[in-house]
């Protein structure tokens, strides 16, 4: 019975200490009105930039076709979500003002839409829970980055990418993510860690030189789409694995192989559990 007495009291006495010490509980974030935001970037002096989104919720859409570094609209309902734009020499990053002060949105609206330029470029992208359309053929990167949480994405090289790309790094939380036209990226090395979630890996395109690739992943279903006549090495580790390999790949123990000609593909995929499908 005291238990039953003393706990609402607490309660009162926590909230008059609220009130004396002029603490400000979270309040629910809603929506205002609609503004759209044209966004235009110049491309560094030096020609080479190193380009960061970041993004939180919403809708984040990259294309090429900007006559300078980036070009596009914004549109959001909510102040927080304003875009802003640091520039450091060839250091650039464009993200929300200040997205962290909304708690439990309520219809709220965040659309992205951008158009990156052909000048040389290392490109990040930070997303949370998002949806993602990225369009990266015919850019010039030398790098790309992408890290998002629990995210919906698509991404293609539909083209060729102008410029030797270093590293191909992608992380992500449980998502479901397709990247199409790999073999255009023109990587040397592509790394791919994610947890539980449907992704699938498609190295159509034409591949320029050899390439490795290291894939990390959870509890998932992973599909790796290697173009016939591709020589590729595909090594899966992990015991707790379902491996189907399709029409074309050999297997000996955890080595699958596909022969062809031109620069080859070396796949290391460590999968602690799901399925792992090999096809064309």
């Amino acid at each position: 019975m005291k238990y039953r007495i003393a706990l609402p009291i607490a309660f009162i006495m926590l909230a008059a200490l609220a009130c004396d010490a002029n603490v400000t509980l979270p309040t629910v974030s809603t929506a205002g009105p609609e503004v759209t935001e044209q966004i235009s970037v110049p491309a560094p002096e030096s020609g080479q930039g190193d380009l960061t989104i970041s993004f939180g919720a919403g809708e984040l859409t990259l294309g090429p076709g900007a006559a300078s570094l980036v070009e596009g609209k914004a549109t959001y309902n909510n102040a927080a979500l304003k875009p802003d734009i640091v520039m450091q020499g060839s250091r650039i990053e464009i993200k929300p003002g200040d997205h962290w002060s909304i708690t439990e949105p309520l219809g709220i609206k965040n659309t992205w839409d951008l158009e990156l330029g052909e000048a040389p470029m290392t490109l990040a992208v930070n997303g949370g829970a998002y949806t993602g359309t990225f369009e990266l053929g015919g850019l010039s990167l030398t790098g790309l980055t992408v890290k998002d949480g629990a995210a919906t994405v698509n991404l293609s090289f539909s083209q060729p990418n102008r410029a030797a790309m270093a590293v191909l790094r992608y992380e992500t939380g449980a998502s479901k993510v397709s990247l199409k036209g790999l073999g255009n990226a023109n990587f040397g090395t592509m790394i791919f860690n994610s947890g539980a979630g449907d992704y699938t890996l498609d190295f159509g395109g034409t591949l320029r030189r050899e390439a490795t690739v290291t894939v990390s992943t959870g509890l998932s279903n992973l599909i790796v789409v290697v173009p016939d006549g591709v020589p590729a090495t595909v090594t899966v580790e992990g015991g707790a694995s379902n491996v189907n390999a399709g029409p074309g790949w050999t297997q000996h123990d955890s080595l699958y192989s596909q022969t062809g000609t031109g620069p080859s593909l070396t796949f290391v995929i460590k999968s602690g559990a799901g399925n792992v499908t090999l096809t064309h």
